[in-house]
């Protein structure tokens, strides 16, 4: 199966192209700039009508979330836009869509795992515009599943965990907000699962598609407890300070509980990703072994 993937130096790009191998019925094609912009009105659907894939992984989006609320309209271009004129596009060559988004479509309320049939109300841009994208997708093909996913890190790019282990190496205290609870997620887990639905969908197999799935680290935790983990794992000697969001200010606000239920995904495909606290220690090795 010829596979599009829109992006390449993503962290789930990059996961993708790193477990790809283990796959040998897909053949991933990484669609980026200047071949794939998605803040050019149609070079993505472009880039999906030259390369007549079987099946299209929309990877890429505008994720600087801080930045999105100085930047709607690129914000929007990028992940509402470009995410329709994907789904139109895939349809058009009859290719079905895995497309992926975010716990930060959901505004924040709650103290239970957030199921996929729970009203949205994203606090912000990049929220906002994800959930559009959901949208546009749902309009544009119905051959989709869309994935949303939550806190992700891995060995690539920047993310929370290569903060956090640069951080204790300058600092013997680092102070870390302790009231908003997610869930955190491996990219290279969330590549895992991406094949092996593209995988299963490369064998005929329909049933499950057409719908809309929560895919994130098993578990919760709040952005301190995830970093005492990190510290834990890495073994360094740096204290984790809870603080209050109030004491964190950022542009964006931020959902305070947005832990995602993975049970439809599990009960639909038999596929889950696993506890996040076992996901997290081989990327802290990986990353400690190649500094």
């Amino acid at each position: 199966m010829r596979v599009l993937v829109t992006g390449r130096d993503g962290q789930l790009a990059r996961s993708l192209a790193e477990r790809a191998a283990g796959y040998p019925d897909l053949s991933l094609h990484f669609a980026a700039r200047p071949e794939c912009d998605l803040a050019v009105r149609e070079s993505a659907a472009a880039a999906i009508r030259t390369a007549q894939p079987d099946l299209v992984i929309s990877a890429a989006a505008y994720t600087a979330v801080d930045k999105a609320e100085a930047e709607p309209d690129l914000a929007h271009r990028i992940n509402a836009d470009a995410a329709g004129e994907i789904a139109e596009a895939a349809a058009a060559v009859g290719a079905p869509l895995i497309h992926v988004s975010t716990d930060y479509v959901f505004g924040g309320t709650g103290n239970a795992p957030m199921r996929e049939d729970e009203p949205i109300a994203p606090l912000g841009a990049y929220g906002r515009t994800k959930a559009e994208g959901e949208a546009a997708v749902r309009a544009g093909q119905g051959d989709h599943l869309i994935l949303r996913t939550a806190w992700v890190y891995s060995p690539f790019g920047a993310n929370f965990v290569k903060t956090m282990l640069r951080l204790s190496r300058e600092r013997e205290e680092i102070a870390v907000v302790a009231d908003q609870v997610g869930s955190p997620t491996n990219a290279l887990d969330l590549a895992e699962l991406i094949l092996a639905l593209a995988s299963r969908r490369a064998t005929g197999d329909r049933a499950g598609w057409g719908e809309t799935y929560h895919a994130a680290g098993s578990g919760q935790a709040s952005w301190a407890e995830f970093a005492a983990e990190i510290m834990r794992v890495s073994g360094a000697a740096t204290r984790i300070r809870p603080i209050p969001t109030s004491e964190f200010p950022t542009p964006a606000q931020r959902p305070a509980w947005s832990v995602l239920d993975g049970s439809k995904l599990r009960h639909a495909f038999g596929l889950a990703l696993p506890d996040w606290k076992d996901s997290l220690a081989p990327v802290v090795k990986r990353l400690l072994d190649e500094r």
